[in-house]
């Protein structure tokens, strides 16, 4: 009895010394688990950009940041400045005179903005009450597009004096017409050889052209939510495809969900391949 004592001690004392060999060198090849990389993301825009009626945190600007936080292994530290209401003229000149506004662009990874919704919705309201100007009521319609272009163009050359597509995700968006449907039945103004739609359309075209064309040739990735939303046609309403909230304007979570996956599709260069 002694001696079988005597052995499995002096086993015992192999093993440990064994166990405790193994985990000295195993400290040495253990490395510190370094810290999520995070990435500061700046939204930019109108309601949409806000989510105004989605609902909290299904708009597209979190589920986005979910889906950069997810893809790239990255922890995001989101600003929202999307401000309900807000034209084209308004984000220029935050964007230009907002310390604020333009201290979150220029440290972030991420900016994104929609605008230009308003601008045309205001000059549709006008154009619905007889009051747009012109022998046609159209003039407020043409100043609309005018003055949203230069602010368009003002707003990609004051974001990229901030960052660079070199350095950053920068993102935008076309606009889509919730109004289909209500402009094929009007007919708002005597002798301009169609119904709204059919007068309105022309307008909406022009400008989602011009962010087409100004986006490409600035290299920022623009995600296509005029064509998802309304067809290839432009002649779809989205509240028949379930994407528009109970204001028959603004997304609803499904809506926002659609914007935030076409940003996804956009993938994530510079920042990543």
């Amino acid at each position: 009895m002694l001696l079988f004592s005597r052995s499995v001690t002096a086993a015992d004392k192999v093993l440990r010394a064994w166990l405790c060999a193994l985990l000295l060198a195993a400290s040495f090849m253990v490395r510190p688990v370094a810290a999520a990389e995070t990435w500061n993301y700046t939204a930019l825009g109108d309601s949409i950009a806000f989510g105004l009626y989605a609902p909290i945190g299904r708009g597209y600007v979190p589920t986005y940041s979910g889906y950069v936080a997810a893809d790239n292994g990255v922890s995001v530290k989101l600003t929202n400045l999307g401000v309900p209401g807000w034209t084209s003229a308004d984000l220029l000149a935050a964007l230009r005179s907002d310390a604020v506004f333009r201290f979150s662009v220029a440290r972030s990874s991420v900016v994104t903005w929609d605008i230009g919704g308003n601008d045309l919705l205001d000059a549709r309201d006008q154009y619905k009450a007889g009051t747009c100007g012109g022998a046609d009521n159209q003039d407020c319609l043409r100043s609309a597009v005018s003055s949203f272009k230069s602010n368009w163009s003002g707003i990609i050359a004051t974001i990229l004096s901030l960052r660079s597509t070199g350095n950053t995700i920068i993102r935008t968006m076309d606009i889509y017409n919730p109004f289909v449907s209500a402009d094929k039945a009007a007919d708002t103004w005597p002798g301009d050889q169609g119904n709204d739609f059919v007068v309105l359309r022309p307008y909406l075209d022009d400008i989602n052209n011009y962010i087409a064309a100004t986006s490409t040739a600035s290299h920022i990735p623009y995600a296509r939510v005029y064509l998802a939303f309304n067809g290839p046609n432009g002649d779809i309403d989205p509240n028949t495809r379930g994407y528009i909230a109970f204001d028959g304007y603004h997304p609803n979570a499904r809506g926002h969900k659609v914007i935030a996956d076409l940003l996804r599709g956009l993938g994530y260069a510079p920042l990543r391949p």
